[in-house]
C-alpha cells in the first residue's frame, strides 16, 4: 500500500512539474493554442582513453661463479713412540744359617708330699642358768566414770515472721493538657528567586584585592529578585498545663509476727560411775638350771710322703744350614713403536655455478577507457493543456497536498 501511495504522489508530482512552466507561459499569452518550450537538464558520458603504466614484477636468474671451500676427509697411519719399564728377574742360590731348639725328655722324681688334717670330735656337758618369766594372773574392781545423753522434751514458743501485702492510697500530683486551639500568623515564602532588576541601597563593600572598606552607590542592579513572603493564618494548639491530685493505690509489704508453741527435744549428758571386774597378769621372774650336752672338735696335723715320677722336656739349641733360592728383580727400559690411524680434514677449493634469483620491476602500458559525465540542457516542445486539463491538474495537487498531510 505503502509502494503504490508513494508511486501515485511521484506521478503527480512530475505531472504538476510539468505543466508548472506551460500555465506560466499561457499565463503571458492571449490564446492557449500557442507553443511552449521546457528546458530539461540531461547528463551525457563521453568516452575518453588514457594510457598507464602498471608495474610489474619478474624474477631473473643470473649465474655466477662461486669459489668455495669443501672438506676432504683422509686417512693417516702415524707412530706413537713411547717408552715402557720390563722387570727382568734373575734366580741365585745362597746359604743361610739358622738356630733350631730340639726337645730333649728326661724323667725325675718330684717330691709331692703334702699335710693332712683330721678332725677329732668329743662330747663334754656343762651346766646352764637360765631365766624365765611366769605370768600369774590377779582379779581386781575398778570405778568407771562415762557420761550418758538423756533426753528431755520441752514446749517453747517460736516466733514466726511472714510478710502480708497491703494496699496503701497515696495521692500523686500529675499535670494535665487544659490547652485550647489559637490562631497563628506565619510568613511564607513565595516563588523562587528570579534575575530581574531592583534598587540596591548605598552599602559599605570590602575590596578583595586590598583590603579596604568602601561605599557603593545606591542604583538599580541586575540580581535575583525574591518575593516578599505572605502571612497565612494556621490554628496552633495552646497548651495550658494543670495541677491534678490523682488517687495512686500501692501494695506494700507488712511484715507480721506469730508465736507458735513448738516441742523441742534436748540431750542432758549425765555421769554414770560403775565397778568393773578387771584380770590383771603378772610376770614373775624364775631362775631355772639345765644340763647342756656339748660336742667339740679339734684338729690334728699328718704328714702324708708322696714321690712322682715327672717326665721335664728340655729345649737343646743346634745350628743348621739351608739353601734358599733369592729371586731379584731388576728393570730395563725399552722404546716401543705403536701404529694408529687418524682421520685429517683437508679443505679443497671447488668452484661452482650457481643461479642466483633477482626481483626484476617492469612497467607495462595498460590502455583503459572511462567516461566522464557532462550536463547538458535541452528545449523540449509542450503542448499547452486546456482550460478543463489545468483545473484536473489543480484537483490533482490538492489531494495530494491531502494524503501527505494525512501521511
Amino acid at each position: 500500500m505503502n509502494g503504490i501511495r508513494c508511486s501515485f504522489m511521484l506521478s503527480l508530482s512530475l505531472a504538476i512539474s510539468c505543466w508548472a512552466a506551460p500555465r506560466q507561459a499561457s499565463a503571458q499569452c492571449d490564446t492557449c493554442a500557442q507553443p511552449a518550450y521546457r528546458l530539461q537538464c540531461q547528463t551525457v558520458y563521453e568516452e575518453r582513453q588514457v594510457t598507464a603504466y602498471r608495474i610489474m614484477q619478474e624474477t631473473e636468474y643470473e649465474q655466477r661463479q662461486v669459489t668455495r671451500q669443501v672438506p676432504v676427509w683422509e686417512t693417516q697411519t702415524r707412530e706413537h713412540r713411547y717408552k715402557v719399564v720390563r722387570p727382568v728377574r734373575e734366580t741365585s742360590v745362597h746359604e743361610e744359617r739358622y738356630m733350631v731348639q730340639r726337645p730333649v725328655w728326661e724323667t725325675q722324681l718330684r717330691d709331692c708330699s703334702y699335710n693332712q688334717v683330721r678332725n677329732i670330735v668329743e662330747t663334754s656337758q656343762r651346766e646352764e642358768r637360765y631365766t624365765v618369766q611366769r605370768p600369774v594372773w590377779e582379779t581386781s574392781e575398778r570405778e568407771e566414770c562415762y557420761t550418758v545423753m538423756r533426753q528431755v522434751t520441752e514446749t517453747i514458743e517460736q516466733e514466726r515472721r511472714y510478710s502480708v501485702m497491703r494496699p496503701m492510697v497515696t495521692y500523686e500530683t500529675r499535670y494535665a493538657d487544659q490547652g485550647c486551639y489559637v490562631d497563628q500568623v506565619s510568613y511564607v515564602q513565595g516563588a523562587p528567586a528570579r534575575r530581574g532588576l531592583t534598587w540596591m541601597p548605598a552599602t559599605p563593600v570590602i575590596n578583595p584585592i586590598t583590603g579596604a572598606t568602601q561605599y557603593q552607590r545606591p542604583g538599580l542592579v541586575w540580581a535575583n529578585v525574591q518575593a516578599p513572603p505572605q502571612p497565612v493564618v494556621t490554628k496552633v494548639w495552646k497548651p495550658n498545663l494543670v495541677a491534678v491530685q490523682v488517687p495512686v493505690t500501692k501494695q506494700c509489704p507488712e511484715e507480721v509476727v506469730q508465736k507458735i508453741p513448738v516441742q523441742v527435744c534436748r540431750q542432758v549428758p549425765e555421769r554414770v560411775v560403775r565397778k568393773v571386774p578387771v584380770r590383771v597378769c603378772r610376770m614373775v621372774t624364775e631362775e631355772h638350771v639345765r644340763m647342756v650336752p656339748h660336742t667339740t672338735c679339734r684338729q690334728v696335723t699328718e704328714r702324708v710322703e708322696r714321690k712322682v715320677p715327672v717326665r721335664v722336656c728340655r729345649m737343646v739349641q743346634e745350628e743348621r744350614v739351608r739353601q734358599v733360592p733369592v729371586t731379584v728383580c731388576r728393570y730395563v727400559q725399552e722404546e716401543r713403536v705403536e701404529p694408529y690411524q687418524v682421520r685429517v680434514c683437508r679443505m679443497v677449493e671447488k668452484q661452482e655455478t650457481v643461479n642466483i634469483p633477482r626481483t626484476v620491476c617492469r612497467k607495462v602500458p595498460v590502455t583503459y577507457t572511462y567516461r566522464v559525465p557532462r550536463t547538458i540542457m535541452l528545449r523540449i516542445p509542450v503542448e499547452q493543456p486546456c482550460c478543463d486539463q489545468s483545473a484536473q491538474l489543480e484537483k490533482a495537487a490538492d489531494a495530494l497536498q491531502l494524503l501527505a498531510s494525512k501521511d
